[in-house]
C-alpha cells in the first residue's frame, strides 16, 4: 500500500531530516509499521482536526497511529523532537542553542465533551483547559504546561519554569504580561533563579485599539501558528499529557518546514 499524498505528508527532504532523531525500533517482535507512514496519518490528524476513525484508509489503521501517538506522548518523545529540532532552527538562524531570553504567556481553549478534567476562565468566560508556554525570540517552543482553564497565570508559570527553566543556564530575562505582575511571582522567581529578570510588558492606558507590544507579538504569534491546526482550535483531549502532545506535534511540523 503506497502512502497517501496530502499536503500534511512530510516531504522526502523532512523524512531524512526527521528519521535518524525517531527512536529505534525494536529487535524483537513484528517488524514495526513504516513510521514515516504513521508520522503523516498523525499530522493529518492535527491538520484537519478529524477523529481518529475517520482517518483516510490509505493510512495505517487508526488504532496503530493512536497506539503509537499515545506511546510517544507518555515517554516525551514528542517533546524530545521539538527540542532537537529547534536546536536545528536556532543554529541555521545562526542563534546558540541556549537561548537568553525568553517570553511566557498563556492561551485558554474551549474543551469538547470529552470528560478529562476543564476549568472556567472567568476572564475569558471559557470552560476549558489552558496552554502556558515559553518561547524564544524566534517564537519557539522552549516549555509547555496544559492546565484547567481556571489556573492563574502565575500558577501556570511556575509550573512551566520549574518543568524546563533548569535546562535553560543561560536564560537572563523572561517577558510576560500585566497577568504576571505580583511580588510574590517575582519573588519566587528570584529565590530559585537568581540571574533571571521578569520583565512584565504593560501595554500603554492611553492606546486605544489594536497595537504590537513589544516581545509579546512573538508569542502571540506563536499561538497564531498553533491555531492553524484544527485539532488544537479546540481541546479534544481526555488528559493534559496528549493535549500537550499535539502542540509539540504543531511545533515539529512548524520547524520541520523551515528546515527542509
Amino acid at each position: 500500500m503506497k502512502i497517501a499524498t496530502y499536503e500534511t505528508d512530510l516531504t522526502d527532504a523532512q523524512w531524512e531530516f526527521l528519521q535518524p532523531m525517531l527512536p529505534k525500533p525494536k529487535k524483537r517482535g513484528r517488524p514495526p509499521t513504516d513510521r514515516r507512514w504513521v508520522i503523516n496519518a498523525i499530522l493529518y490528524v492535527l491538520k484537519g482536526g478529524i477523529p481518529w476513525r475517520l482517518m483516510p484508509k490509505q493510512y495505517p489503521p487508526w488504532k496503530t497511529n493512536y497506539h503509537i501517538f499515545r506511546a510517544w506522548s507518555l515517554d516525551n518523545t514528542w517533546a524530545a523532537l521539538n527540542d532537537a529540532l529547534r536546536t536545528c532552527v536556532r543554529a541555521d538562524e545562526q542563534r546558540d542553542a541556549q537561548p537568553t531570553a525568553a517570553i511566557l504567556d498563556s492561551q485558554s481553549v474551549k474543551a469538547d465533551g470529552h470528560g478529562g478534567e476543564v476549568g472556567f476562565d472567568a476572564g475569558k468566560k471559557i470552560n476549558g483547559r489552558k496552554r502556558h508556554i515559553l518561547v524564544d525570540t524566534l517564537g519557539l517552543l522552549l516549555g509547555l504546561v496544559v492546565t484547567p482553564a481556571s489556573c492563574p497565570e502565575r500558577e501556570g508559570a511556575q509550573q512551566v519554569l520549574q518543568r524546563v527553566a533548569g535546562w535553560f543556564t543561560k536564560m537572563r530575562k523572561i517577558w510576560v504580561d500585566g497577568g504576571y505582575t505580583g511580588e510574590k511571582f517575582q519573588s519566587w522567581v528570584k529565590d530559585r533563579w537568581p540571574k533571571l529578570e521578569v520583565e512584565v510588558v504593560k501595554r500603554s492606558e492611553s492606546t486605544k485599539g489594536f497595537a504590537v507590544l513589544p516581545r509579546r507579538w512573538i508569542v502571540e504569534r506563536t499561538f497564531g501558528w498553533l491555531m492553524r491546526h484544527r485539532r488544537l482550535v479546540r481541546d479534544y483531549e481526555r488528559t493534559a499529557t496528549s493535549a500537550e502532545a499535539w502542540v509539540h506535534l504543531a511545533m515539529i511540523r512548524i520547524q520541520l518546514r523551515r528546515l527542509a
